[in-house]
């Protein structure tokens, strides 16, 4: 599983015009789902994002009260090595992704997160205002 978690003063996400999702200060998260990945990936890169200290004073959305908006992103395993069009191979097929996704955020509502979320394989807008800027690559 892989993410790529920015720090943002607010964010949100738009499907058909109407915005499904949105934040203040806290983090944009993009999460690619692995076809080998697994329910202990999904709880683990649900602490590990709820943890990440790279908020403001080295604080994390678990000790801030941040929240996070999580958007799914089969693109991050897209491969660019070969030729010029990316290959899918390693992205798991949305029947396998969905669940995980939905996965993450769960676990990250269990430890009293508050998570906005995209549309899983809908065309969305995605809008963020970076703080710093400040984004990681989170894998598990």
């Amino acid at each position: 599983m892989r993410a790529v978690a920015a720090r943002v003063t607010r964010a949100s996400v738009r499907v058909d015009g109407e915005t499904v999702g949105e934040i203040g200060a806290g983090l944009l998260v993009l999460l690619g789902v692995h076809h080998d990945d697994t329910a202990e990936h999904a709880a683990t890169m649900a602490r590990k994002l709820h943890e990440l200290r790279i908020l403001r004073d080295e604080q994390s959305c678990a000790t801030a009260g941040a929240p996070l908006l999580v958007v799914s992103q089969f693109t991050l395993y897209g491969d660019t090595r070969k030729g010029r069009r990316p290959s899918w191979q390693a992205a798991a097929r949305p029947e396998v992704a969905a669940p995980l996704v939905d996965a993450v955020v769960a676990q990250l509502r269990a430890r009293g997160a508050t998570v906005g979320t995209g549309v899983f394989r809908a065309p969305m807008e995605v809008e963020s205002v970076n703080d710093g800027p400040f984004t990681v690559l989170v894998e598990v």
